[in-house]
């Protein structure tokens, strides 16, 4: 294998460290919504933490104008072919989800929010494998369990009964939250090609604009301006870096092992919300933070490296020159270093360690 191959292999630590800062980043933004609500109704909240982000993706595209130059060639934007999955992204993932999750938060404590949010893995899990044909390991799929027991035991044991019991509505909401949004990673692995920055900026914007219209058809009061700007701040670090470094994994990682990894949330926005709200953790969050490690490990650490055929595909990335990307240039156009263009990857059989990327769907 070559170095270029590395981007490839099971060993390659970027994926799973973009997915485990994902998810702390988006975690660490329930205690703080929690601490918002009370000054703004769901829905208008949502749009400014969608707004935020959408915001925040901006200055970042005005920066990355400006250094163009050292960023290297750009990824492939959204096409009009995409729209179709754009639009279920941002209706589950980007006003349903948010929705649910923040009415939820009204009827629920903070801690007991960030707990139930676990259910998102399982749901996105069974969907990859069920629905949208991902796959997972022996050692992945204990690795996985081993993540969600952690969840479990941190929902049974980490907060008070009344907290999970006490409004069944809240749960549900939630729930329904989880199964939106683990729609939403199963579509966005279908756009894992595309520049994230502009999937993320289309998400968020939409989505942000879809509720911003509702609240105020509703007749929604308006929040004050120390509010909105704390909830764009919250929601351009918390939502919109968070989905970059999301889809980024998602691209190498798969839905699958990007819920497992993703499942971790959860843990950093209880562990935030007892520091906030002065609950100390004891032996039951330690022991779901122990297992939830040796979850991630396990999945980090899991080799898949077999025998697998590539078929005739024909698409368009950034990519660099190795064994998948043999193809020729034209006169005067150097294979040396990244580059973006559209390119066909001929039948191809051999063996190496891999995660399931647009490159390697294939059955097992």
């Amino acid at each position: 294998m070559t170095a270029s191959d590395t981007r490839y292999s099971g060993g390659s630590w970027r994926a799973p460290a973009e997915g485990l800062s994902a998810a702390l980043l988006f975690g660490l933004s329930t205690p703080f919504a929690k601490i918002l609500l009370p000054y703004s109704d769901p829905l208008t909240l949502a749009a400014m933490l969608y707004l935020g982000a959408a915001a925040g993706l901006l200055i970042v595209n005005a920066f990355g104008r400006l250094t163009a130059a050292a960023a290297g060639p750009k990824e492939p934007g959204l096409t009009s072919a995409d729209l179709p999955v754009m639009a279920g992204v941002a209706l589950f993932g980007g006003v349903v989800g948010p929705i649910l999750m923040l009415a939820g938060l009204e009827r629920l404590s903070a801690v007991a929010g960030s707990l139930l949010l676990n259910l998102e893995t399982p749901f996105t899990i069974l969907l990859a494998l069920a629905v949208f044909g991902d796959h997972m390991g022996r050692r992945e799929a204990l690795g996985a369990a081993a993540i969600v027991l952690g969840a479990i035991v941190l929902g049974a044991n980490g907060a008070a009964p009344r907290d999970l019991n006490g409004d069944a509505i809240g749960a549900i909401a939630i729930a329904g939250a989880c199964m939106a949004w683990a729609i939403d990673n199963n579509l966005t692995q279908r756009l894992a090609l595309r520049d994230p920055v502009a999937v993320t900026r289309f998400k968020t914007a939409a989505a942000g604009l879809a509720m911003l219209a509702i609240a105020i058809a509703r007749g929604g009061p308006a929040p004050h301006a120390g509010i909105i700007a704390a909830a764009a701040a919250l929601g351009a670090v918390s939502y919109g870096f968070s989905l970059i470094l999301n889809l980024r994994a998602l691209r190498m990682l798969g839905a699958a092992r990007q819920a497992a990894y993703f499942a971790t949330a959860p843990f950093a926005g209880a562990i935030a919300a007892a520091i906030i709200f002065g609950e100390r953790p004891g032996a039951a969050t330690l022991a779901a933070g122990l297992l939830m490690a040796l979850g991630a490990g396990a999945i980090a650490f899991a080799p898949h490296l077999h025998r697998h055929r590539h078929e005739p595909l024909e698409h368009e990335h950034r990519h660099v020159h190795d064994e998948h990307h043999a193809h020729a240039h034209q006169a005067g156009v150097s294979s040396a270093a990244a580059h973006s263009h559209w390119h066909r990857h001929e039948p191809l059989e051999h063996a190496h360690p891999h995660f399931p990327d647009p490159h390697h769907r294939h059955g097992h």
